[in-house]
């Protein structure tokens, strides 16, 4: 007879016994870990031009909200797509990030994420984390993507609506693109390191 040595749980739905898997998982260090549609997977950090486009855009956005969160690998739970994942970049109003779980912040509490696309993720964050996001109702989608087959590009997506984003705005590395209120910035990708 085969006798469990370990953890093990018994949960009174899926999304607790994936939470509960999720929140055991060790990874090597360097890497996240996160739960895409109910899979648990672990991803390497991305390269130093990668690391670069988060430092430069979450410079920009404390600045434009200084009085909110703006977070680097927050984790962001949508339980309806049994999804936890780790944005490049979450920025929350202080007293959503406050009201928070203990290990995830519920996405609907997020203004703004942002996801910037590796070769480990670019399928990920064009498909699935789009229609997560949009599914929880985060207001601002924006995908810094130097691997789109058409070339390096920005894109903005709003407005969500049954689990889809309305494309706001798409530019190439290089031009600025502009967010909408509360924000009132424009990052220039101009600055952004060639893919």
């Amino acid at each position: 007879m085969d006798v469990l040595d370990g953890d093990y749980i018994h949960a009174e739905n899926e999304w607790d016994e994936l939470l509960w898997l999720w929140q055991r998982t060790e990874a090597p260090k360097g890497c996240r870990v996160e739960l895409v549609d109910g899979i648990v997977t672990v991803t390497p950090l991305a390269r130093v031009s990668h690391q670069f486009l988060v430092a430069h855009v979450h410079r920009r956005l404390c600045a434009a909200v200084p009085t909110w969160g703006v977070h680097q690998w927050c984790p962001v739970a949508v339980p309806s797509r049994l999804g936890i994942y780790l944005p490049d970049i979450t920025v929350v109003p202080e007293e959503e990030l406050h009201a928070a779980e203990e290990r995830c912040l519920p996405a609907a509490a997020a203004a703004l994420v942002v996801e910037i696309a590796s070769r480990a993720t670019a399928r990920i964050d064009r498909t699935v984390k789009a229609h997560a996001y949009a599914s929880a109702g985060i207001p601002l989608y924006l995908l810094l993507d130097s691997l789109a087959p058409d070339g390096p590009v920005c894109t903005l997506h709003g407005w969500p609506e049954k689990g889809t984003y309305r494309e706001l705005s798409r530019v190439p590395f290089g031009e600025p693109i502009a967010l909408p209120a509360p924000f009132g910035l424009v990052i220039d990708t101009a600055e952004f390191p060639e893919a």
